[in-house]
């Protein structure tokens, strides 16, 4: 005897074909009596992430500038960088580079084609809070999970920082190692010599300028026409003037 299953939506019910016959008839159809369940499998737990194919091996022929690598343990910035091919010999990458840790600035060659580790090193902005003693306070405000920077690491990037301010702070290896301030922030002129007035109609740098101390103690110069009290844009990285507001 041949079986068929015809499916319902959440039973199986079977049916008797005669082999005699090659097919069925309404009279020759006889139904089952108990309903033919089938197991349903039920998939639970998280999705898993998907593989992809690994990375090749980093090596010195892949070095660019700004490019983060570990060397003897310890994280490196790359400022430089010199790819030598010399008429004899093998050829080489000389590089400058710059510790994350220290600051500190050393040259360092690889040979062509070596195998180099990189740093995981990623940003994450976080929000300056306050300055506690001798430390500055940085709050993650998804979690506010606080972050703590020592003043000496901080340095002169202290003069553009103000309560509220997001910068962006550098992991590696689960700890901070450094942070960046916005390119560019706008601050307010708290003092600058009354005295010294220029044509402000005209608006130009080139009319002159004068020292302006700024609400975070730094000193610019800026256009004679600016006033106590305005806002000015700074660029952080060169500490000019860039415009009003």
């Amino acid at each position: 005897m041949a079986r068929i299953a015809t499916l319902k939506p959440s039973t199986f019910h079977c049916f008797r074909l005669s082999s005699s016959s090659s097919s069925p008839s309404p009279s020759s159809l006889s139904f089952a009596s108990t309903p033919l369940v089938l197991p349903i499998r039920v998939l639970t737990g998280t999705r898993r992430r998907p593989k992809f194919p690994k990375i090749l091996a980093f090596t010195s022929n892949d070095i660019k500038v700004g490019t983060n690598i570990e060397v003897d343990g310890a994280p490196w910035k790359v400022i430089e960088f010199l790819h030598v091919k010399p008429g004899k010999g093998a050829a080489f990458v000389r590089t400058t580079l710059r510790n994350y840790v220290t600051g500190n600035t050393v040259e360092k060659t690889f040979r062509a084609g070596a195998k180099v580790e990189q740093a995981d090193i990623f940003k994450e902005t976080k929000q300056y809070t306050y300055k506690d003693g001798g430390q500055f306070v940085f709050m993650d405000l998804t979690n506010y999970e606080e972050f703590r920077l020592d003043e000496s690491y901080v340095g002169d990037k202290a003069k553009w920082m103000k309560e509220g301010m997001d910068c962006n702070l550098l992991f590696w290896n689960g700890k901070v190692i450094g942070f960046e301030v916005p390119m560019n922030v706008k601050l307010t002129v708290v003092d600058v010599d009354p005295s010294a007035k220029g044509d402000s109609a005209q608006g130009s740098v080139l009319c002159g300028s004068k020292p302006a101390t700024l609400e975070t103690g730094a000193v610019v110069n800026v256009p004679l026409f600016i006033e106590r009290d305005e806002v000015i844009t700074v660029d952080t990285e060169t500490g000019q003037y860039l415009s009003r507001g």
